[in-house]
């Protein structure tokens, strides 16, 4: 086994220099210097490879043999300061994290501010993304969906449990329009519909009463693809809108909104906060999971968390419905 003195094969650095946050940062950037210098379209190319985490520069054939040989340098680097971070108080490094918008507005960013206060060392960036984000090709530490949107082989930590999509009215279109008693009845309105990020369609509104799941084909005349823009349409009485609990619950309580259909309600498994089984967790994605987990179930809809529910799943295949949506 090497000691702490074997060289790197880089003069003037050894193995105890991948202890040392500072050598460790001038090894990487004389890496650079050197890459740039000896062939600057090669390393024009790797950098903006490096700055392009959504997968839009392609990397040529020399770039691809250079990332060949990089990968076990940087992943070493990168352990390396992750044991550190084991040893500090406060974590530190750059933590990124997609989430679909709605929960990322009503869940997450009422948090942010206590989370960096907590972690002052931690740079922290929010995607809102209601596709179908591939965390590990966009080099994404973690994920916030639904339980069905999550793929295969990832590890996933509830945050917020089951709630329900509800159908919902202003006071004033409830007052000018025929009664809605079924699911049936809504063919006859002015629904306010959602283009979905993931597959661009238009799906049916679900509903579940007593084990019966049904689903209906609605119809209106206006389309948008946010859900908050559907919440802000539904308040001003263009039409009656599908959403989750925790977008509506305060218009409900202020009275903006009117629930509707509320024994049809249909209930989605819950967010999980999810990240590759395959990768080493950084520093910064445990505290941050850590944190959520201490404010699992924080939302402005008030709801508490109900400790029965186990927190971590293996998330092994794929169960998703077409019409099952956050």
């Amino acid at each position: 086994m090497a000691s702490e003195t074997t060289p790197l094969g880089v003069p003037g650095y050894t193995f105890a220099d991948l202890h040392d946050p500072e050598r460790l940062a001038s090894l990487y950037d004389r890496f650079c210097e050197e890459a740039a210098a000896a062939d600057p379209a090669l390393w024009r190319n790797w950098d903006a490879y490096r700055q392009a985490p959504d997968g839009s520069v392609s990397l040529t054939a020399a770039g691809e043999e250079l990332l060949h040989h990089m990968q076990p340098v940087m992943g070493a680097i990168n352990d390396a300061l992750d044991a550190m971070n084991n040893f500090r108080d406060n974590p530190r490094g750059a933590l990124r994290l997609s989430i679909v918008r709605a929960a990322a507005i009503s869940i997450v960013a009422p948090l942010v501010p206590a989370f960096l206060r907590e972690h002052p060392d931690i740079a922290l960036e929010i995607v809102t993304d209601d596709s179908d984000a591939d965390i590990v090709h966009e080099r994404i530490d973690a994920g916030i969906r639904i339980g069905e949107w999550i793929e295969k082989d990832m590890v996933a930590v509830r945050i917020f449990d089951e709630y329900r999509m509800v159908t919902v009215a202003s006071p004033d279109y409830v007052a000018k329009h025929q009664a809605i008693t079924t699911p049936e009845d809504l063919r006859a309105h002015n629904c306010i519909q959602r283009r979905w990020a993931k597959d661009g369609a238009i799906h049916p509104w679900e509903f579940e009463s007593n084990g019966r799941r049904s689903q209906v084909v609605v119809a209106g005349s206006f389309v948008v693809n946010d859900p908050y823009l559907i919440l802000e349409a539904a308040i001003d009485g263009v039409g009656i809108a599908h959403l989750p609990e925790m977008l509506v619950a305060a218009a409900i309580s202020e009275g903006k909104l009117v629930p509707l259909l509320e024994d049809w309600a249909p209930r989605i498994s819950g967010l999980f906060l999810y990240y590759s089984s395959r990768h080493q967790v950084p520093a910064p994605l445990r505290a941050f999971i850590a944190f959520m987990r201490r404010h699992k179930n924080a939302a402005r809809s008030g709801q508490t968390a109900r400790p029965d529910r186990p927190d971590d799943q293996m998330i092994s295949s794929q169960p998703r419905s077409a019409a099952t949506r956050p």
